[in-house]
């Protein structure tokens, strides 16, 4: 009687096993995309290699072995075999402006080659010409052209009001130089901007006098651009088809997720409408401009709501180093016209200002980028933070010094210990890497712009980026850029900085996850997080680095879904 019982237990012991297992598979539902290959780079591990990735809905809900795939498969999933073609983490946008992309795209292109034709005053004048005739744009309406870069003109200076007026006195004419922190205007732009020879420089800024007088040249710096800026916020066209016009861009660049920095009320509402209305392709993460009276705490920070979020504050302390503005401790090796050879640039705000920027915002755990490109203006921004932190001990604030063009070791060991996160512009190497070793600061200084390699030597996290539209959303050049390092003229700029094309790609995965507190959603594919994916042309971690910038993004993919393919 008694082994009876025994018995009928495990036969029901057996039978609720067996139950349970029944039910575990049923309950694992089928994927709705399969991914094989021998080249899944998942960036979570160098070591970690995986020849399938299982996707449904927005998530990535396994990863591992090919020859494990079938128990994902189901009568609806699509498996699609990699070939030769490699599949990583889609790119994510460390720092850029997704409106003023957007914008852009509207404007008179005036930038040199390779992302336009533009190489002289002459060519800059034609191309505004046929611009205006192109667009048939009425008197009297703004003329916008942008990315002109004097140091690539033939004449090495900026456009002046003069050279402008000779394209055109009935229109407007603003010009936004590639930096994004100079302008040129013509006569009738200064005169509807209310700029004359009675207008005193605004603090942070300069408006350029013709010489020995006070008559504006035309030439705006820094804060002195705003203005311009004012008159230009709403975006020609259809501004919600431009922006979609730019997250199209951004998708075939292999990016999943944009940043919009330093934006404005207009341009927030903009974005804010198409998220309600479903309109937005690509995550973007915006930092509004702060203010100096701290009036941006309202915002619903650090969650998205549908694929927006508002990452933080943007706060700009410097200018530019190709447009020598950007506020140095030693003189520029060149001076820009006009400037004494002691001349070190500026900063566009007090110390005192900063000081209380970062205690508010950092207090109220509201990420902060900071705007620092040159040396004396990261110091700034060190001195803020190690000055909150002093009063109240900073928890997990990941505060990112945007640009950092000019950062020195002493001040990269600071920021360490401050918890304080580069983010380099390093496609500077290639676009204006001989300009900066030529005229803006020498031999020496310019080896060590974006000291990636003294970065990564210390632990630190950091990241890279384009900074779009100063340059294209272009994340493969960018690579290129950071682990080759060469001018224009072929010449490597301070080969002892370069990295390797893994340490690269984590800057654009991992790393920039990480600078926006998404590391468990984003950065690298691994179970439970979301399907933004990047197809491309080859594996780059197999391809020579001086050829990284001839792969091809052929599918980006965006919460499981296609957003972009070749």
């Amino acid at each position: 009687m008694k082994l009876t019982a025994i018995s009928e237990l495990s036969r029901a012991a057996a039978f609720v096993y067996l139950f349970t297992l029944s039910c575990s598979a049923t309950a694992q539902q089928p994927a709705e995309h399969i991914f094989l290959g021998e080249n899944i780079v998942t960036m979570a591990d160098p070591g970690n290699q995986v020849s399938a990735l299982a996707i449904r809905g927005e998530e990535i809900v396994w990863v591992g072995d090919r020859d494990d795939h079938q128990s994902w498969l189901g009568e609806e999933t699509r498996v699609h075999e990699l070939g030769s073609r490699a599949l990583l983490p889609g790119f994510i946008d460390a720092h850029g402006h997704l409106t003023y992309q957007a914008a852009s795209l509207q404007w008179a292109n005036l930038a040199p080659p390779p992302v336009g034709q533009v190489s002289s005053i002459a060519t800059l004048q034609q191309a505004l010409t046929d611009y205006i005739e192109t667009k048939q744009i009425p008197a009297g309406t703004w003329v916008i052209g942008s990315g002109y870069d004097d140091s690539l003109l033939t004449e090495q200076r900026h456009p002046n009001r003069d050279d402008l007026d000779a394209v055109s006195s009935e229109h407007p004419i603003a010009l936004l130089h590639v930096s994004g922190h100079l302008s040129a205007v013509n006569s009738t732009a200064l005169a509807k901007l209310g700029i004359s020879a009675e207008s005193a420089d605004p603090p942070g800024g300069l408006i350029r006098r013709r010489a020995g007088t006070d008559e504006p040249d035309g030439v705006l710096e820094e804060t002195a651009t705003y203005p311009v800026r004012a008159a230009l916020q709403q975006p020609a066209g259809n501004p919600v088809a431009n922006v979609i016009d730019a997250l199209a861009l951004y998708a075939s660049y292999g990016i999943t997720t944009v940043q919009d920095g330093a934006i404005t009320s207009p341009a927030i509402e903009l974005l804010q409408a198409m998220d309600r209305d479903g309109l937005l392709s690509l995550d973007v993460v915006i930092y509004p401009l702060a203010g100096a009276s701290l009036d941006t705490l309202d915002y619903p920070f650090g969650s998205y709501q549908r694929r927006l979020k508002f990452g933080g504050v943007k706060i700009i302390l410097d200018g530019s180093p190709q447009g020598k503005t950007a506020y140095l401790s030693q003189p520029y090796a060149v001076a820009p016209a006009g400037q004494n050879a002691d001349y070190l640039g500026y900063p566009t705000l007090p110390q005192a200002t900063v000081d209380a920027m970062l205690a508010t915002y950092l207090a109220a755990d509201i990420p902060v980028l900071a705007h620092a490109n040159g040396d004396a203006a990261a110091q700034m921004l060190i001195d803020a933070v190690a000055a909150a932190d002093a009063t109240s001990p900073l928890a997990d604030h990941r505060t990112v010094m945007i640009h950092a063009q000019t950062v020195r070791e002493d001040q990269l060991d600071r920021m360490a210990e401050l918890a304080i996160m580069p983010s380099y512009f390093s496609a500077h190497t290639f676009y204006w890497g001989d300009w900066h070793r030529d005229s803006v600061l020498g031999e020496s200084r310019a080896a060590r712009i974006s000291p990636t390699r003294s970065t990564l030597n210390r632990g630190m996290p950091f990241t890279i980026h384009n900074d779009s539209p100063i340059v294209p959303p272009d994340m493969l050049r960018l690579v290129w850029a950071t682990t080759n390092r060469l001018t224009r003229s072929g010449r490597i700029l301070g080969p002892e900085q370069r990295l390797d094309t893994y340490e690269a790609l984590r800057a654009i995965t991992a790393d920039a996850a990480y600078q926006y507190f998404e590391e468990d959603r984003k950065g690298t594919l691994e179970p439970g997080k979301l399907a933004d994916l990047v197809i491309l042309s080859a594996n780059p971690l197999q391809t020579p680095p001086g050829e990284l910038q001839e792969l091809q993004v052929l599918e980006t993919w965006s919460h499981g879904s296609r957003v972009f393919a070749r």
